[in-house]
């Protein structure tokens, strides 16, 4: 029987195979994503800990990560989602979610005398939806939602926090 000889990957291939492990990758994700939330959330975030790359990340928490060496000192004015699937992908950045903004008490003032409405006349987004829970946002809070999509074009709408 003839032995098998092994592939060699070709030089410029190696930096495209992933060789660490799963969990470590997961972790990875995760962490980002999270750095990335409280970014947006106004906290302040280094752009060295954002621009970590995989290798680096292995390299300073190992490839079998603890979750205690991966803790973030701040403070945090919300409940985090208790899932960390939720934190693999930051789901503000798909390109079909449109975008979010939460108005100033003085914006959220300005709108209401505009429509002649009160604010819980305004189209509703819960608390729990993916994107309140992201950014933290509060009940009673109104928040700018745009939209940029072939089909229904460039235009904003208003949402109530409930």
């Amino acid at each position: 029987m003839e032995e098998m000889e092994t592939a060699v990957m070709p030089e410029c291939l190696i930096s495209f195979v992933d060789s660490g492990t799963v969990e470590s990758h997961r972790y990875f994700l995760a962490r980002r994503t999270l750095l990335e939330m409280l970014r947006d959330r106004g906290f302040p975030i280094p752009d060295d800990d954002l621009a970590i790359s995989l290798p680096a990340f292995r390299a300073r928490f190992g490839d079998n990560p603890k979750p205690e060496d991966l803790r973030i000192s701040t403070t945090i004015p919300s409940n985090p989602p208790k899932k960390i699937t939720e934190l693999l992908v930051n789901i503000t950045k798909h390109v079909l979610k449109p975008r979010h903004v939460l108005l100033a008490a003085e914006e959220k003032e300005k709108l209401i005398a505009k429509y002649n409405v009160e604010d819980i006349q305004l189209p509703r987004m819960l608390k729990s939806d993916a994107v309140a829970r992201y950014y933290g946002f509060e009940k009673g809070q109104v928040v700018k939602v745009t939209y940029n999509g072939e089909l229904t074009g460039h235009h904003e709408t208003y949402r109530c926090i409930v």
